[in-house]
């Protein structure tokens, strides 16, 4: 069944769509960047940095020990192992419907807003369940950890909105048919 442009855009019945793929994508790849960044080169927290507190019933790692650190290595790890199995899944999806045109796909707006949506999500899920909820860390511990904690939140917030913009602007089509071309040139 063929779709208006409308429809498409509007995310009704677009064939063989690459959202899910984008999402699946930006999440583990806003996971990735988190995890170098963030917990790796910045060093502002690993995955249970602030379970200080008993209210989880999780024992508090101190990552300024060395017992503490190894074992928020290990949890950071397994961050990573999902953040991989995010993309590597993402990119199972995305091959499995797209079967012409490849390129295209890769330079279409279209996929990256969605993949901008992904890590958008990331960011929202992650800092409302770690950061809020959970309290397992937070993205810089300390007197200000709030306000990192909000600005994180609205960082994700943007890159949802910001991401949904930029797959608007850019043309749909199906990425499996074989006369669909690249979306418009500079995409």
């Amino acid at each position: 069944m063929a779709t208006t442009t409308g429809e498409a855009r509007a995310g009704l019945s677009q064939p063989r769509s690459i959202r899910l793929p984008g999402i699946v994508l930006g999440v583990g790849l806003g996971g990735f960047v988190d995890g170098i960044l963030l917990h790796q080169l910045l060093r502002w927290h690993h995955m249970l940095t602030s379970t200080n507190h008993d209210h989880i019933g999780v024992k508090y790692y101190d990552p300024h020990t060395v017992s503490g650190l190894e074992m928020n290595t290990v949890w950071d790890g397994i961050f990573h192992v999902v953040c991989w199995i995010a993309v590597l899944t993402g990119l199972a999806i995305l091959y499995s419907r797209v079967t012409h045109n490849r390129r295209a796909v890769w330079t279409s707006r279209v996929l990256w807003g969605w993949t901008l949506v992904g890590w958008g999500l990331f960011n929202l899920f992650e800092g409302i369940l770690d950061h809020q909820i959970l309290g397992i860390h937070h993205v810089h511990g300390g007197p200000y950890q709030a306000w990192w904690d909000a600005g994180f939140l609205v960082l994700g917030g943007l890159f949802v909105i910001g991401g949904y913009l930029l797959q608007r602007s850019g043309r749909p089509f199906d990425p499996g048919h074989p006369t669909d071309r690249h979306e418009s040139r500079g995409a």
